[in-house]
């Protein structure tokens, strides 16, 4: 849950963000702005800010800003129906992300956020800056990080229904709750 005064200040933050990284945004997609906290009560550590340009029935561009050292959480896009679940493609355009998927144990610039350890299964380490890019496929689990800058990046997929991604912590709440 968010205080109205800290979902804008950190909307603010974020369209700042993503502008210096050389994206231009509209007044409207700012105050359009996702400031997710998972309803953890802990955006600093554990949230995103995310603009969506546009989402159809076949593709979805988003712009993600990550402060320094924040997480999104760990999660996967499952199967919905017949659609095989979103294929994702994160490109890097400022700062440094640390993704992690399956694969050997390599943290080596990132961390688990504190008392979290049993919500984050995967720790393959991959270091993105500006021009890096990876694609994950349906049904991989993974959860970025940004580095001591922050990190500002695209995300290019099929069809999004962010709402339905599962997460690997039991106490997520995908949509934030905003008090007064």
């Amino acid at each position: 849950m968010l205080t109205r005064r800290q979902h804008q200040e950190a909307r603010d933050r974020a369209a700042a963000m993503m502008r210096g990284a050389g994206v231009g945004l509209t007044d409207k997609e700012v105050a359009a702005m996702d400031v997710a906290d998972f309803g953890l009560g802990h955006l600093e550590a554990e949230g995103a800010q995310i603009v969506s340009f546009f989402n159809s029935e076949r593709v979805s561009a988003k712009v993600i800003a990550l402060f320094p050292g924040q997480t999104l959480p760990e999660h996967w896009h499952s199967a919905v129906g017949e659609d095989p679940g979103k294929e994702e493609t994160i490109r890097v355009i400022g700062g440094t992300a640390y993704v992690y998927i399956p694969g050997e144990e390599s943290i080596a610039c990132g961390r688990i956020p504190a008392g979290k350890d049993g919500c984050y299964s995967v720790r393959h380490e991959i270091v993105m800056r500006p021009g890096d890019q990876i694609t994950l496929e349906p049904g991989v689990k993974h959860w970025f990080q940004a580095g001591s800058e922050g990190a500002v990046m695209f995300s290019f997929s099929s069809a999004a229904r962010c709402a339905l991604d599962p997460f690997t912590d039991p106490h997520i709440v995908r949509v934030t709750k905003i008090t007064d």
